[in-house]
């Protein structure tokens, strides 16, 4: 009796091991599903609203065929986040360009995305002339009455699904901007979500 009563102890003993290890494998594999469909991490999405100029000085010197160039942009930018979770993302920057050239600079401070929710955030660039004085086609666009620039944004963080699966991921945003000397005002604004270069990593 007490070598049955042993086996069947052991019997017990082996079932609740089994069962416990099934349920967590269960719950696991179950976890693992939802992370790769519902909760499957998609691209945050970084939109430039709206650009504005925020402040232009524009001083000529013919003689020498030279410009003192000063530039502000405000940039309205809204971080979209179409996942069930929410987006927490590091210090960002902005790029501004001038022919390809980097101008400009700003930090983009960081925050937080609610789960399938929105924030807005103003930057503001400023070009630094020095970098500008050297620039022999800026007097030509000047004196068009138009300047062209671009700016590049990038945000990057990271998604927890479940609070287990960590995504890091990168947004990037671009724009073609044309700034009216005469009417000292943004010409014409061309932007758009860089999604062939958002990054998981």
């Amino acid at each position: 009796m007490d070598s049955k009563e042993h086996r069947r102890h052991r019997w017990c003993s082996r079932r609740c091991v089994i069962i416990s290890v099934a349920v967590i494998l269960g719950i696991a594999l179950l976890l693992l599903i939802l992370g790769l469909t519902v909760f499957r991490p998609r691209h945050t999405v970084t939109t430039i609203n709206s650009v504005h100029l925020g402040a232009l000085r524009v001083g000529l010197d013919v003689p020498h065929l030279s410009v003192d160039l000063n530039v502000t942009l405000d940039l309205d930018i809204t971080a979209t986040n179409p996942n069930r979770a929410s987006f927490r993302y590091d210090t960002g920057n902005a790029e501004l360009f001038y022919h390809g050239g980097l101008v400009g600079e700003a930090v983009i401070p960081p925050g937080r995305v609610g789960a399938e929710g929105s924030v807005r955030t103003n930057v503001s660039l400023t070009v630094m002339a020095d970098r500008l004085i050297s620039d022999a086609t800026l007097y030509k666009d000047v004196i068009s009455g138009s300047v062209p620039f671009s700016t590049n944004t990038r945000l990057p963080g990271t998604v927890t699904i479940l609070g287990v699966f960590k995504h890091h991921m990168v947004a990037y945003t671009m724009c073609n901007i044309t700034v009216s000397v005469q009417n000292r005002s943004v010409e014409n604004s061309d932007c758009r979500e860089n999604l062939s270069n958002t990054e998981y990593i």
